[in-house]
């Protein structure tokens, strides 16, 4: 049987799990990448996006003052 990791330790993240460990909508995550906010990977249909580049992208968001 193969073990999948949980959420928080995958290394690659689809649209959908990436908008879920940050807590905003697919449409959110979409414009991110768009804007070329948030680094995204195409395989075949699939858009992926790797986990330090999520990371990155919350880092370079604006702090709240």
């Amino acid at each position: 049987m193969t073990h999948i990791p949980p959420l928080a330790e995958r290394h690659v993240l689809t649209v959908d799990e990436a908008a879920k460990r940050i807590g905003i909508g697919r449409d959110g995550v979409y414009r991110a990448i768009r804007e070329q906010r948030l680094r995204a990977r195409k395989f075949g249909k699939r858009t992926l996006i790797l986990s330090r580049d999520l990371e990155a992208f919350l880092e370079a968001l604006p702090e709240f003052a």
